[in-house]
Protein backbone atom coordinates (compact mmCIF):
# COMPACT_ATOMS: atom_id res chain seq x y z
CA UNK A 1 0.00 0.00 0.00
CA UNK A 2 1.66 3.34 -0.72
CA UNK A 3 1.93 6.16 1.93
CA UNK A 4 -0.72 7.73 0.45
CA UNK A 5 -3.10 5.27 0.86
CA UNK A 6 -1.69 4.43 4.17
CA UNK A 7 -2.44 8.13 5.42
CA UNK A 8 -5.80 7.99 4.38
CA UNK A 9 -7.10 4.67 5.85
CA UNK A 10 -5.46 6.12 9.15
CA UNK A 11 -7.89 8.99 8.46
CA UNK A 12 -10.91 6.48 7.59
CA UNK A 13 -9.93 4.31 10.93
CA UNK A 14 -10.31 7.97 13.21
CA UNK A 15 -13.08 9.11 11.12
CA UNK A 16 -15.36 6.09 11.80
CA UNK A 17 -13.73 5.21 15.65
CA UNK A 18 -14.65 8.80 16.73
CA UNK A 19 -17.87 9.32 15.35
CA UNK A 20 -17.11 11.30 12.16
CA UNK A 21 -14.21 13.82 14.12
CA UNK A 22 -10.59 13.85 12.80
CA UNK A 23 -7.85 15.88 14.18
CA UNK A 24 -4.64 16.80 12.96
CA UNK A 25 -4.57 18.39 9.24
CA UNK A 26 -8.12 17.54 9.42
CA UNK A 27 -9.34 19.52 12.83
CA UNK A 28 -12.47 21.40 12.07
CA UNK A 29 -12.60 20.63 8.90
CA UNK A 30 -16.32 19.12 7.38
CA UNK A 31 -15.11 15.95 6.24
CA UNK A 32 -16.80 12.83 4.70
CA UNK A 33 -16.25 9.37 3.74
CA UNK A 34 -17.33 8.38 -0.08
CA UNK A 35 -17.28 4.96 -0.73
CA UNK A 36 -17.31 4.78 -4.87
CA UNK A 37 -17.13 1.65 -7.04
CA UNK A 38 -13.73 1.12 -8.70
CA UNK A 39 -14.43 1.76 -12.67
CA UNK A 40 -11.81 -1.00 -13.51
CA UNK A 41 -11.69 -3.22 -9.94
CA UNK A 42 -15.96 -3.54 -9.15
CA UNK A 43 -14.20 -2.95 -5.73
CA UNK A 44 -15.22 -0.63 -3.01
CA UNK A 45 -12.72 2.42 -2.61
CA UNK A 46 -13.42 4.60 0.05
CA UNK A 47 -11.52 7.93 0.66
CA UNK A 48 -12.35 10.95 3.07
CA UNK A 49 -12.84 14.54 1.70
CA UNK A 50 -14.08 17.98 2.44
CA UNK A 51 -17.42 18.81 1.30
CA UNK A 52 -19.66 22.24 0.91
CA UNK A 53 -23.58 21.55 2.32
CA UNK A 54 -25.78 22.71 -0.48
CA UNK A 55 -29.10 22.43 0.93
CA UNK A 56 -29.65 18.96 0.98
CA UNK A 57 -26.92 18.15 -0.92
CA UNK A 58 -23.19 17.55 -0.20
CA UNK A 59 -20.66 19.04 -2.15
CA UNK A 60 -17.40 17.30 -3.41
CA UNK A 61 -14.14 19.02 -5.00
CA UNK A 62 -11.82 17.27 -7.83
CA UNK A 63 -8.81 19.45 -6.76
CA UNK A 64 -6.56 16.69 -6.40
CA UNK A 65 -4.22 18.25 -4.33
CA UNK A 66 -3.52 20.42 -7.37
CA UNK A 67 -1.87 17.28 -9.24
CA UNK A 68 -2.53 17.56 -13.05
CA UNK A 69 -5.17 14.31 -12.89
CA UNK A 70 -8.77 13.74 -12.03
CA UNK A 71 -9.00 11.83 -8.89
CA UNK A 72 -9.84 8.03 -8.91
CA UNK A 73 -12.91 8.57 -7.25
CA UNK A 74 -14.08 11.02 -9.70
CA UNK A 75 -13.25 8.51 -12.69
CA UNK A 76 -15.10 5.90 -10.65
CA UNK A 77 -18.51 8.25 -10.38
CA UNK A 78 -18.29 9.01 -13.78
CA UNK A 79 -18.39 5.26 -14.69
CA UNK A 80 -20.93 4.85 -11.81
CA UNK A 81 -22.71 7.56 -9.99
CA UNK A 82 -24.31 5.54 -7.01
CA UNK A 83 -22.14 5.53 -4.07
CA UNK A 84 -21.95 5.73 -0.71
CA UNK A 85 -21.44 8.45 2.04
CA UNK A 86 -20.99 8.65 5.77
CA UNK A 87 -21.11 12.06 7.78
CA UNK A 88 -20.82 11.84 11.31
CA UNK A 89 -22.06 8.74 12.47
CA UNK A 90 -24.56 8.75 9.40
CA UNK A 91 -23.91 6.61 6.30
CA UNK A 92 -26.65 6.52 3.39
CA UNK A 93 -26.58 6.05 0.00
CA UNK A 94 -25.86 8.79 -3.00
CA UNK A 95 -26.20 9.92 -6.63
CA UNK A 96 -23.27 11.90 -7.88
CA UNK A 97 -23.86 14.46 -10.47
CA UNK A 98 -21.18 16.22 -12.48
CA UNK A 99 -22.31 20.14 -11.85
CA UNK A 100 -21.67 22.79 -15.38
CA UNK A 101 -22.03 26.28 -15.70
CA UNK A 102 -23.49 28.78 -13.21
CA UNK A 103 -24.57 26.13 -10.96
CA UNK A 104 -20.51 24.92 -10.62
CA UNK A 105 -19.26 28.77 -10.45
CA UNK A 106 -21.66 29.04 -7.57
CA UNK A 107 -20.65 26.26 -5.74
CA UNK A 108 -16.81 26.93 -6.21
CA UNK A 109 -16.86 30.32 -5.07
CA UNK A 110 -19.00 29.68 -1.82
CA UNK A 111 -15.60 26.36 -1.05
CA UNK A 112 -12.89 29.00 -2.09
CA UNK A 113 -14.77 31.13 1.06
CA UNK A 114 -14.42 28.42 2.86
CA UNK A 115 -10.80 26.30 1.84
CA UNK A 116 -9.15 29.71 -0.65
CA UNK A 117 -5.91 27.74 -1.26
CA UNK A 118 -8.23 25.74 -3.37
CA UNK A 119 -7.71 28.72 -6.03
CA UNK A 120 -3.81 27.23 -5.67
CA UNK A 121 -5.06 24.14 -6.18
CA UNK A 122 -6.85 25.19 -9.72
CA UNK A 123 -3.57 26.66 -11.05
CA UNK A 124 -1.36 24.38 -10.03
CA UNK A 125 -3.39 21.48 -11.82
CA UNK A 126 -3.81 22.77 -15.35
CA UNK A 127 -7.52 21.84 -15.62
CA UNK A 128 -10.74 22.51 -14.75
CA UNK A 129 -11.32 21.47 -11.21
CA UNK A 130 -15.22 19.02 -11.24
CA UNK A 131 -17.35 20.07 -9.20
CA UNK A 132 -19.56 17.33 -7.89
CA UNK A 133 -23.06 17.21 -5.80
CA UNK A 134 -24.11 14.39 -4.22
CA UNK A 135 -27.65 13.76 -3.75
CA UNK A 136 -28.92 11.57 -0.75
CA UNK A 137 -31.07 8.45 -2.82
CA UNK A 138 -34.76 8.39 -1.50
Amino acid sequence: MSERLQRNQLVIDEFRSAGGVVGGDFAGVPLLLLTTTGARSGEPRTMPMTYLRDGTRLVVFGANGGRPKHPGWYHNLLADPAALVEVGTEAYRVTATVTEGAERERLWAQQLLHTPYFEGFQEQAGRRIPVVALTRDA
